[in-house]
Order: C-alpha cells, then structure tokens, then sequence
C-alpha cells in the first residue's frame, strides 16, 4: 500500500512555476513525482477565484489553514510549552521542533498546535513569531528584454550532469548561488550539498569573477569531503567558473535560465538565509565570521528529508 503524502511548500512552488511556462497537468505530475489528479485537485482547490492563477504561498497557506481546522486543538500547558519555545528561539521551524521531539520521544506535538500558540502569543503581544521564517521574493521574467544569461561558450548544461546527481544517492554534488543585500556591492555565495543540505557561505566585497572565484576556493579548500559536481544559474559571476574547476578538480554545471527548480535546494536554503539576513537591507557590515555563524544554525537545524537528523550530522559524520 503506498503511503500518502501531501504536498509539499517546493512542491506546490514547481506547480506554480510550471503551470506559469503553459506545462498542463500530467507534465507538471511528472516533474514533482505524484499523479496527475493530484496536480488538478490542488489547482482546483487553489487558484484564485477572481483571476485564475495559481500562486504557491496561498495555495500552501490555505492548505494549512483546512489541515488546522480538520483536527481538534489538542491542550499542553505552560510547562510542555517550554522547551519548544526554547527551540523556537535558536529558529528551528514548527516543523522541525515537532519531528525531533517526537523522534526523541520527548513530546508529541503538532506542528499546525506550535504554529497555533506562535499566531495566540503573538495576539497577546508577545515576539515568538519573529523567530518564524521570512517568506522567499517573488520573481518575475522580463518579457521582450534581452537576455545574455546563459550564453557562456563551453558551459556544461544540466541536462550533461551524470543521473546519479538527481538521485542524491551520493556526497560531493553542490549547488551554487549569490544573495544580495542593498545599498552596497557586498554580497554573499552560498554552497549547499544536495545529499545533506550541509550549508557553506561566504562574503564578498563585490559580485565580480575574481572575487567569487577567490571566496569559493578558499571554502572548498576547508573541507576533506569530496566537491564532484557544482550547479549554478547563469549569472555573470560564474563565468569564470573554470578557475574554479582547475583548483578544485570539480566540474561545473549550469541550469537552464529561469528554471530555478533545477536548483530547488540552494534557493531553498537562500530562504532560509534571509532570516538572519533580511532582503532590503545592507551586507556592508556582513563579515566572514557571521557567515559562518549563520551557516552553524542552519546545519544544525533538524531536516525532515533527513529524518530529522541534521545536515552536519550527515556530511561530517557519516
């Protein structure tokens, strides 16, 4: 008998993203590896009544929303509540609080009740919701501008990286991206294994091929583990990528443009990033030691792909 599974927040992304590129029903299933009726009920249930798309974010929030209101509220007291919120404050998700503490036989709680006491406390005044993740920008492509991404002579496409890369069987395949703050050049590159999640970042005075270059071979340099492939977008800061491949003897692949789901896991963990680095505000003051300091808490945050193990338990341990 197969296991049910619902939809989940990336999932529901793709669904968007490809029903925005004219993909119908069945093509979209096939990307996110469900059945085509399950794709058709949840944009049914999902688009927007007056103009008729489709958008993830509410279509993920109303789905929580009717999963709150399925169940009955279950009563913890005050004393229960403490070491969730003690979790809560070193930025673990609901969802991660609920699946450790239940792996670890400590409480079992919900994720949907820790969220409900989070919006109660935050009525009451209270600050716990500013531990909660910010939402990721929403993007949108530049109809009838010109655009030279992607056209680097010689580059790896994707579709040249070896199957197994996809499977995440293996350590060593990475992904590849900068964020941006405002107001100054400063930026950061963030590196995350796709197996593990494990997570490298870096500062950057600027976003040019030398800088970058120079950042990414030093981060790879600390570590033992082996770097086999890296996959980027099409930025213009990777076009010096072959640098990297000489120092490091790893080969680089790049997406196709506006296909951020072919790197769903670094835009993934750029979401996560922007909690302790807001979009709209400066990486001037940003250092290397912060860097790594935010990169600690997200490797040690439980994953649920990971049956709630950690990422630096996975890459560095095992």
């Amino acid at each position: 008998m197969k296991r049910y599974r619902q939809l989940t927040s990336e999932q529901r992304t793709i669904i968007a993203h490809l029903r925005a590129q004219g993909y119908n029903h069945n093509q979209v299933a096939q990307q996110i590896g469900c059945h085509r009726c399950t794709v058709a009920r949840e944009v049914k249930r999902n688009h927007c009544r007056y103009d008729g798309f489709y958008r993830s974010s509410k279509a993920h929030m109303r789905a929580l929303s009717r999963r709150k209101n399925s169940r009955s509220k279950s009563k913890f007291s005050a004393v229960d509540m403490v070491p969730v919120i003690l979790k809560l404050k070193e930025q673990w998700s609901p969802e991660q609080i609920s699946g450790t503490f239940s792996k670890d036989k400590k409480l079992r709680i919900s994720h949907e009740t820790i969220y409900r006491y989070i919006w109660e406390d935050k009525a009451q005044g209270g600050t716990l919701w500013k531990n909660l993740r910010q939402s990721t920008k929403q993007r949108r492509k530049r109809y009838g501008a010109y655009d030279s991404r992607g056209r680097l002579a010689n580059k790896r496409h994707i579709s040249e990286r070896p199957p197994s890369v996809e499977t995440r069987r293996y350590i060593g395949h990475w992904e590849i991206d900068t964020v941006h703050g405002k107001g100054s050049k400063d930026c950061i590159v963030t590196l995350v294994e796709r197996k593990t999640g494990y997570t490298i970042i870096g500062k950057l005075p600027n976003k040019t091929t030398e800088a970058l270059n120079a950042k990414v071979i030093e981060l790879m340099g600390r570590f033992k583990k082996p770097f086999r492939t890296i996959t980027s977008d099409n930025g213009t800061e990777f076009h010096g990528y072959e640098k990297i491949e000489e120092a490091t003897k790893t080969k680089f692949y790049f997406a196709t443009p506006h296909h951020s789901w072919e790197r769903g896991t670094n835009e993934n963990t750029n979401g996560l990033i922007r909690q302790y680095l807001p979009k709209g505000t400066s990486m001037e003051h940003v250092t290397q030691q912060d860097c790594d300091a935010i990169a600690t808490k997200l490797n040690r945050r439980p994953r649920k792909r990971l049956g709630y193990e950690t990422p630096a338990e996975m890459f560095l341990f095992r």
